[in-house]
């Protein structure tokens, strides 16, 4: 049975990073590009980007040179190196947080709820991105795509989170814009909210088992008050 969301109940949140907190298709776009202009393959749009992002940088590069067929393959191999070489140098330069996102950390600390990240993104950038946008300073701490043997949806990285988080998974409200969000947490057995102006990979938010669909962070802090 899922986890029955009781806004008392809550005593910690755990949040997706890229689509959720931040749009950071701006850093990525210009990562992704730079990666292609070095192997001489024609520019990939934000629009495109956006649609690749959600289960890590290995996929985000495998899915922008899907239709690269004549790419041979030790220029596909050396393809994750040019990214993060470019990622690098882009992380954090254009990423903002999304409208409502500060307002909403900032009533979550008010409420003394504990904050952690859960994202499918390398540690290596995690922590500068988090330090670039000043949300780190809300966090307890980061649970990154290599931190553990598995990533969402796999449900570990949220069982590690309560587990240094001293919450109960049925205590922790995970909040996320993906299937991959939604999946984990229900495996984990945490409730979750999704919102819907992230990078779901065409899968739209009201198709997913979720607890609530919020319009921003804010708006999940206000229902968690009410």
């Amino acid at each position: 049975m899922k986890p029955r969301f009781t806004p008392g109940a809550i005593r910690s949140i755990t949040l997706d990073l890229d689509g959720t907190l931040l749009d950071t298709v701006p850093d990525l776009s210009a990562a992704a590009n730079g990666m292609l202009r070095e192997l001489g393959l024609a520019q990939r749009s934000e629009t495109e980007i956006r649609d690749f992002v959600g289960r890590g940088i290995d996929n985000l590069v495998w899915r922008c040179l899907a239709d690269a067929q004549s790419l041979s393959a030790e220029d596909r191999a050396r393809a994750q190196t040019l990214f993060r070489r470019h990622y690098a140098a882009t992380n954090g330069v254009a990423s903002q947080p999304f409208p409502g996102v500060v307002s909403g950390l900032e009533r979550f600390r008010e409420m003394g709820l504990k904050m952690a990240v859960i994202t499918n993104k390398a540690a290596a950038f995690t922590g500068p991105l988090l330090a670039a946008t000043g949300l780190d300073s809300y966090l307890e701490f980061a649970v990154s795509g290599d931190t553990l043997a598995q990533k969402k949806p796999h449900p570990l990285p949220l069982l590690h989170a309560c587990e240094r988080l001293g919450i109960p998974p049925g205590n922790n409200l995970h909040i996320g814009d993906s299937k991959h969000d939604a999946e984990a947490a229900r495996a984990a057995g945490c409730p979750v909210f999704c919102v819907p102006y992230g990078y779901n990979e065409g899968c739209d938010v009201r198709e997913l088992d979720c607890d609530a669909i919020v319009a921003s962070i804010e708006a999940a802090a206000m229902l968690i008050a009410a």
